[in-house]
């Protein structure tokens, strides 16, 4: 490739208009392409987040500010789901996760008698297109650390919590999952691929590694901006905090020599030393001796593995020319549905200089949306890709003619609309799932506890005859969606309109009130648009 980054993206040449002087045109090349970092953050709350009005001051994040302040924060950024996996999918295919094709999704479609059903098992398969594999095909060196939960990986095998890694054959099995995951990444389009765990650390493998060490995935990802020093490059960066487990000795001041398959001879050294976080909380005011909340440690870390990314950008002359974007999976607040506080999360959007746009859009983008705006920005044809998203770039350069009217939402076994400040949910269970015995119902949640009791938390609910959720069939709802099953008074009406303009928090169900039914059957019209073409169906939908 051998691409040297040597302007911003979109600048113009300044060619010499002095009187006299002649331009060879064939001496002209044509402006490099613009690096890439898609830095994705695992469940960010917005109170984490200084740049948005519920954080503001509460973090120690000068990185992330940074970029807030330079760059354009989307306040109209949403997500179509909102748990990982169908989000990262979203992200890296710019199509809604109900399309996916991989064998863990469509049987879970089979046994739901043709309804998809969305959860953590939407994967991109060998040979499907996604961002990685265009930006390769154009030219790009692609990479990517950390968090994996998007890509499928047909030879992992699942080793328990409970194993013991003192035993030469777990460890072996571990190191083969790692190189199973890497050659996933591989021929998925990524030409570098390391420091990656497959899933969450308490569904990683043995309880006694399961813990987070972005000090080990940031050393693969600055080896990686080292290796594409002459080359324009794509860096997809997915953190595996502020997940959980959040508490310290399995966070920011776990041990960095442990990582997915054992452990290593020497912890790296490529971001400040754990022992100073606490003392740099303390003096920003955030913190008191003795008392270091975990999720402002986290989140320092966090900034610290950024600061590490823009300082090697900076040293190999790369940053002046990248394209840099900020995102948190899903909305935390309502993790698992498709109320506000999951599906709206804003997204922050950087380069040298910023865009016209200014510091706040508040136009409606999706994370479908990401792919084609990707793309558009390295100069490829994104016009016969058969993407669900659109382009953002015209709206980024100053653009104020809305993309789309409507953002569809899909998740377990709800979906939805949003228009013009309304939103319908329509919430629909197959026939087997209503009909269900008392007996099934004991036993899936019998096992959903024991497996929480696995991991060391207690149960949300030991009452079998309380309602299923939106995303999981565990009575009183799956871990992801418990809070959510607490907050929203409505959560188990089979049909939700709410007038966000009025009720932002979703809690004053207008549905089959008299004055409503024109609107609801217009958004109803809306959703049924949706899914048409979505493959499955969705109750009467």
């Amino acid at each position: 490739m051998n691409i040297t980054p040597i302007i911003v993206l979109n600048s113009l040449f300044l060619l010499p208009l002095l009187s006299g002087c002649t331009v060879d045109k064939a001496a002209i090349s044509e402006p490099s392409k613009s690096n890439i970092v898609f830095f994705i953050i695992d469940d960010m709350t917005y109170d984490q987040f200084n740049c948005l009005p519920q954080g503001e001051g509460k973090n120690l994040t000068p990185n992330i500010d940074k970029l807030a302040g330079e760059g354009t924060i989307m306040m109209g950024q949403y997500v179509s789901s909102t748990v990982c996996s169908p989000s990262r999918y979203s992200c890296s295919t710019g199509k809604y996760a109900g399309r996916a094709t991989n064998e863990a999704f469509m049987k879970s479609m089979e046994q739901n008698d043709g309804q998809p059903v969305l959860e953590w098992n939407e994967k991109i398969v060998k040979g499907e297109w996604n961002l990685a594999s265009y930006l390769n095909n154009e030219g790009y060196f692609t990479g990517a650390v950390g968090k994996n939960h998007f890509i499928e990986v047909p030879e992992w095998f699942k080793v328990p919590l409970t194993a013991d890694t003192s035993d030469v054959k777990v460890i072996e099995q571990l190191e083969k999952n790692n190189e199973y995951l890497k050659k996933a990444y591989h021929d998925a389009g990524y030409d570098f691929a390391d420091g990656l765990w497959y899933d969450n650390p308490d569904y990683n493998g043995p309880l006694s590694l399961a813990v987070h060490n972005m000090d080990w995935t940031t050393a693969y990802a600055l080896d990686f901006l080292d290796e594409a020093k002459d080359s324009t490059f794509f860096l997809y960066f997915a953190t595996t905090i502020p997940h959980g487990p959040v508490d310290a000795d399995r966070s920011w001041n776990a041990d960095r020599t442990i990582v997915p398959f054992g452990r290593l001879d020497k912890a790296p050294d490529v971001l400040p030393a754990k022992e100073t976080i606490p003392q740099r909380l303390i003096e920003a005011g955030l913190a008191r001796q003795g008392h270091i909340p975990d999720p402002k440690a986290n989140i320092l870390w966090l900034d610290d593995v950024l600061g590490a990314l823009l300082d090697r950008l900076e040293k190999n002359g790369q940053l002046d020319n990248t394209l840099i974007i900020i995102f948190s999976d899903h909305g935390q607040d309502a993790k698992g549905t498709i109320y506000q506080d999951g599906v709206h999360d804003p997204s922050i959007i950087w380069r040298k200089g910023g865009f016209p746009v200014g510091h706040i859009s508040n136009t409606l983008v999706s994370n479908i949306d990401f792919t084609p705006t990707i793309l558009d920005f390295a100069g490829v044809d994104i016009d016969d890709k058969g993407f669900d998203g659109l382009s953002f770039k015209k709206v980024l350069e100053g653009d104020t003619t809305e993309l789309r009217s409507s953002l569809y939402f899909e998740m377990g076994y709800s979906r939805g609309v949003l228009k013009n400040n309304f939103k319908y949910i329509a919430l629909r269970y197959p026939d087997k799932i209503e009909n269900m015995s008392m007996d099934e119902r004991e036993k899936l949640l019998d096992d959903w506890n024991h497996l929480l009791h696995l991991r060391g938390r207690e149960p949300n609910n030991i009452d079998p005859t309380k309602p299923f959720g939106h995303l999981q069939i565990i009575p009183g709802g799956g871990d992801a969606e418990y809070k959510a099953t607490l907050k929203y008074k409505h959560y188990t009406d089979k049909n939700q309109l709410y007038d966000l303009s009025k009720d932002p928090g979703e809690q004053n169900n207008l549905f089959g009130l008299s004055g409503y039914e024109e609107l609801t059957e217009d958004l109803q019209k809306e959703l049924s648009e949706y899914l048409k073409d979505m493959p499955g169906h969705f109750g009467e939908f």
